[in-house]
C-alpha cells in the first residue's frame, strides 16, 4: 500500500474511533502529511507524520503527490474561486500549500482555488517570535482537540508554533511534559517560560502575564501568571508540574 499521503481538505477532525460521535482527539490541516494504517468502510486510520498522532478521518480529500512550497501565515486565509471571486471557505494557519500559478496579488493552489499572496509565506520561512504566533489566536474559542481559527486547545496552541517552523513537538500535554527536559523551579517567570499542569499548559509572555487556551474562559486569553496558578489550584486542585522554556 502506498503509504505517504497529503490531506487536501481545509482541515478535518481526527477521531478516536471511526464514528462521528467519537471523541475528537486532534485535527489534520491542509497539506499535512500522513500514513494510512488501515481502511474500514468510509474511514481510514491514519498516523500524522509530523507528530506520529493516530486516529480516524473520513476516507476522502487526500492525494499521494503534493509538493508544498508555501504556507499560510495568517490566522486564516480565504479561498477564492478565481482572483477577486471569493468563497466562504478558509484555510487555517500553518496549512502547507503547493502554489501552481502566480498572479499579481493571488496564488493558485488547486483548480478553482486561489489564496491572497499577503496571507502566505514561503515554506522555509521561520517565525521566531512565538508571541506573535500565540497572539494570532487571541479570543479564538477553546475546543478540545482543536488546532485552528475555529477552535484550539491548550497543547495545540503551543504545538502550532513548532509546526509552523517545521520543528517537532508533541501534540498532547502529557507528552509535552515528558519531551521538555528542564524543570525550572523556584524562580521568577520570564518571557518564553512554559508552565505545565496535569492536562494543561500555558506560555509566559513576560514576567507577569501568560497566554493559554483556557477551558473555564472558553477561549484563548491573556491572564496574570500568579492569579492563574492560584485559580487552577483552587478550582481544579492542580499544582504546577513543570516549568520549562520554549526552545526553537
Amino acid at each position: 500500500m502506498q503509504n505517504n499521503f497529503f490531506f487536501l481538505g481545509s482541515y478535518s477532525n481526527i477521531y478516536k474511533k471511526p464514528l462521528k460521535t467519537s471523541e475528537v482527539t486532534s485535527q489534520i490541516m491542509y497539506g499535512e502529511k500522513f500514513k494510512i494504517l488501515s481502511k474500514r468502510k468510509n474511514w481510514i486510520k491514519i498516523k500524522t507524520l509530523f507528530d506520529n498522532y493516530k486516529g480516524f478521518i473520513k476516507n476522502s480529500n487526500y492525494v499521494d503527490k503534493f509538493n508544498p512550497n508555501y504556507k499560510v501565515s495568517t490566522i486564516k486565509a480565504r479561498i477564492f474561486k478565481k482572483p477577486r471571486i471569493r468563497t466562504n471557505n478558509w484555510l487555517p494557519f500553518a496549512s502547507k500549500l503547493s502554489v501552481l500559478e502566480k498572479n499579481r496579488n493571488y496564488m493558485k493552489i488547486e483548480k478553482n482555488k486561489w489564496v491572497k499572496k499577503t496571507d502566505i509565506k514561503k515554506l522555509n520561512h521561520k517565525e521566531k517570535n512565538f508571541i506573535k504566533i500565540f497572539k494570532k489566536f487571541l479570543s479564538v474559542r477553546y475546543v478540545w482537540g482543536g488546532k485552528t481559527f475555529k477552535g484550539i486547545d491548550c497543547s495545540a496552541l503551543l504545538q502550532i508554533f513548532f509546526y509552523y517552523n517545521d520543528s517537532f513537538y508533541p501534540r498532547d500535554t502529557k507528552d509535552q511534559i515528558k519531551f521538555t527536559k528542564k524543570n525550572l523551579k523556584k524562580r521568577k517567570f520570564k518571557k518564553g517560560d512554559i508552565i505545565f499542569w496535569k492536562g494543561h499548559v500555558a506560555m509566559c509572555l513576560n514576567s507577569k502575564q501568560l497566554i493559554h487556551a483556557y477551558g473555564p474562559e472558553k477561549k484563548v486569553i491573556i491572564m496574570p501568571i500568579i492569579e492563574t496558578i492560584n485559580r487552577i489550584q483552587k478550582t481544579a486542585k492542580l499544582k504546577v508540574k513543570k516549568i520549562s522554556k520554549i526552545k526553537y
